[in-house]
């Protein structure tokens, strides 16, 4: 059928009513998002944003209602769709964008794609990765790994992605969501190693929309974390160290979950995986730690710090 891309969408979207369909890769996955009140009577109150691309650019596509239980799980990064029956909108201002791993690639700010169950009902479907032609000029899933050793020049806030052995995982625990609500965010505190510095990446991992990835992680497992944000206090703390923690597009994935990822094709992943072939497994496992109180940062010495 006759297709149309994202740079022409821009264009022309308010002239028209119906729109030709799309062909876009997945880049970028947010964590799933419950906007339930009582006093609203909604069925499914449930909304995810992706980032996706085209030969022209990168644009977001919302994900509404009860799509989201029948499609969340199948929409990874990475993931070729075929998109009909969809609407356009001005663009949410106040929703977190990721860093694209392609600084080059243009993105269109001002609209959205809305997938919605009706008001039209979006037609979705996925192409297989082996059916995905060249001539589609789809882009490539890109990632920005840094090593343990480049950490420390990094600027606070800076996007990244990670991979390191995990040596030590803490036990969950909460924080408030609001300083007086009933909402919580649940987190872990995880430490991985490279093999590129005697330290390790500290990672806070908040639960993300992978609760069978987030509950597994162990000791031992090769952990990749991606989208992460840099936290420097230097001016609170400074002797404190830096941390990485998770951001609203990040993506947890543990052993037994790499197959397949656009991420393995990345040279860092490959340089790491090279590295651990070289280690002696006995020996990590004596370093390795799991659960107990980790208190991060730590409190000052002097009570009259506080």
């Amino acid at each position: 059928s006759k297709l149309t891309n994202l740079g022409h969408l821009e264009m022309t979207w308010r002239s028209r009513m119906h729109f030709h369909p799309l062909l876009v890769r997945i880049l970028h996955k947010s964590r799933l998002r419950y906007y339930g009140k009582p006093e609203k009577k909604v069925d499914m109150p449930y909304q995810a944003y992706f980032e996706v691309a085209d030969s022209s650019g990168m644009m977001s596509m919302v994900l509404w209602s009860s799509l989201c239980p029948e499609w969340y799980h199948s929409m990874k990064v990475g993931t070729v769709l075929l998109l009909e029956e969809y609407a356009i909108k001005d663009s949410y201002p106040f929703k977190t964008l990721p860093t694209p791993g392609d600084s080059q690639m243009k993105r269109f700010a001002t609209i959205e794609i809305s997938l919605n169950v009706r008001n039209p009902p979006t037609k979705i479907s996925i192409i297989p990765e082996e059916m995905v032609k060249p001539e589609w000029g789809l882009p490539e899933v890109k990632y920005r790994f840094i090593t343990r050793s480049e950490l420390d020049n990094l600027p606070h806030n800076h996007s990244c992605d990670v991979i390191g052995l995990v040596t030590f995982v803490g036990r969950a625990e909460r924080v408030r969501k609001r300083e007086h609500g009933e909402d919580f965010w649940l987190y872990r505190w995880a430490h991985a190693v490279d093999g590129t510095s005697d330290q390790p990446f500290i990672l806070e991992l908040f639960a993300t929309s992978q609760p069978d990835v987030f509950e597994h992680i162990h000791p031992m497992t090769y952990l990749v974390c991606t989208q992460m944000r840099v936290v420097r206090n230097i001016s609170e703390h400074p002797s404190s160290p830096i941390y990485l923690t998770t951001s609203n597009e990040s993506q947890i994935f543990i052993t037994g979950w790499h197959k397949g990822q656009p991420y393995t094709k990345d040279t860092k992943v490959k340089n790491f995986i090279q590295w651990t072939k070289s280690q002696s497994e006995v020996r990590q496992i004596k370093k390795t730690v799991i659960g107990g109180y980790y208190p991060f940062p730590r409190p000052p010495d002097d009570l009259s710090k506080y």
